[in-house]
C-alpha cells in the first residue's frame, strides 16, 4: 500500500493505492489524523487505485468523515474501483459519503 498526500491550497488530496486491510490501515489512519490535526479545510481521498479495502479500511474512512465534519470541515471519497464500490454498498454507506467518479470532480466546488 502507499500513501501520497498533495496539497491543493484549499483542500488536501490523499491518494492511496494497493490494499488497504487491518495492517496497513493504521498508516492510512495517520495520514488523515495529521491532515485533520491541522484542520485541513477539506480532504479528498482518492481510492481510484485500491484493489482491496476491509472492514478496518471502512473503519477508518467512516472515523475521518466523523473528525472533519466535527469542525466543519469537508470530507469527499473519489474513484471508488468495483470492488471496493461493493464494500460501501455492502455497508451501506454510499449515502453516507460524498463519493465523486474520480479526484479532479472531488475537488470541483472546494
Amino acid at each position: 500500500m502507499e500513501i501520497e498526500i498533495e496539497d491543493l491550497g484549499n483542500a488536501s488530496l490523499v491518494r492511496v493505492s494497493g490494499e488497504v486491510d487491518m495492517s496497513n490501515s493504521p498508516t492510512v489512519r495517520d495520514s488523515l489524523m495529521d491532515l485533520i490535526a491541522g484542520k485541513a479545510p477539506a480532504i479528498v481521498v482518492d481510492l481510484g487505485e485500491v484493489s482491496y479495502m476491509d472492514s478496518s479500511g471502512i473503519a477508518t474512512l467512516v472515523e475521518g468523515l466523523q473528525e472533519t465534519t466535527s469542525y466543519g470541515g469537508k470530507f469527499r471519497i473519489a474513484g471508488l474501483t468495483e470492488k471496493v464500490k461493493q464494500v460501501f454498498e455492502l455497508a451501506r454507506l454510499t449515502d453516507v459519503f460524498d463519493i465523486y467518479p474520480d479526484a479532479e470532480q472531488a475537488k470541483e466546488g472546494l
